[in-house]
């Protein structure tokens, strides 16, 4: 039921969809014809596109202790990384897109909630190599695969903590004069999502970006985004299908984007 409604929402946003041509925002449209559509390929891809495709082989077992609510993988049971991998891991072109955002935004911080195995982390630490990575994990098994990852990678300028997001974000947005660049992993309920928003939101700048991944993965999550669209502070948001990315620039008119990707 859950895969027919995606594939129903999937349907929906594509008729609804546009390409750089519909889009008048000035701002806007300079993200969607310069960023989101910028699809050559990047050295920089190769060595990360190399370290997935060994997730996707490797028959090592973990055990999972904590993906969330709804999760389609065995908790506290073993599970080969290669499932795992499969499971947790964006499409490249979508780790791709995130990366070109982050590159773009040049951001001095950048919070992830779930490391994704380190794969989602090196795009974004390749993508703003002077920033501070802060990555979020709740599984520990997870998190010491993600450490091995992004050492393979020689990634230098990211930082890995452990433990429930309710208690690390927070302290995370406190130690945070502004938040630059917020990437929100995974499927939620629909109130962690919108704490999650709610505690960004007051450090949130004309110069930030929130991308919230699967907006369309679960009922709660297509409630969370829509009431986050509807917020009066948020002025600019894109939907993307896989990702929304939310902005807050009080100068500029109201308008919630669908575009094609």
């Amino acid at each position: 039921m859950i895969n027919l409604q995606v594939a129903v929402d999937y349907l929906k946003y594509r008729l609804k969809a546009k390409t750089r041509h519909g889009v008048h925002s000035p701002f806007a449209y300079r993200l969607v014809d310069q960023v989101i559509y910028d699809f050559h390929a990047k050295k920089i891809y190769s060595d990360i596109e190399k370290l997935r495709s060994e997730l996707f082989l490797d028959v090592r077992n973990i055990t999972i202790t904590d993906l969330g609510a709804g999760s389609l993988l065995t908790k506290n049971k073993q599970n080969k990384i290669s499932t795992l991998a499969r499971n947790i891991l964006k499409p490249a072109r979508l780790d791709q897109l995130i990366h070109r955002l982050a590159e773009d935004a040049n951001p001095s911080t950048i919070i992830e909630l779930g490391s994704c195995f380190g794969i989602t982390t090196a795009y974004l630490a390749k993508a703003a190599p002077n920033a501070r990575v802060i990555s979020v994990e709740r599984c520990p098994e997870i998190a010491a695969i993600t450490l091995e990852n992004l050492d393979k990678l020689h990634i230098q300028n990211s930082e890995l903590l452990v433990g429930n997001f309710d208690k690390l974000f927070p302290e995370v947005i406190r130690n945070s004069t502004d938040l630059d660049f917020v990437l929100i992993n995974g499927k939620h309920p629909k109130e962690a999502i919108l704490n999650y928003f709610r505690w960004c939101l007051p450090k949130l700048s004309k110069n930030s970006i929130l991308i919230v991944g699967n907006i369309y993965r679960s009922q709660d999550m297509k409630d969370a985004w829509t009431q986050i669209k509807a917020h009066p502070e948020v002025s600019i948001t894109i939907d993307l299908f896989q990702i929304g990315l939310v902005f807050v620039r009080k100068a500029q008119a109201k308008e919630d984007f669908v575009i094609r990707f």
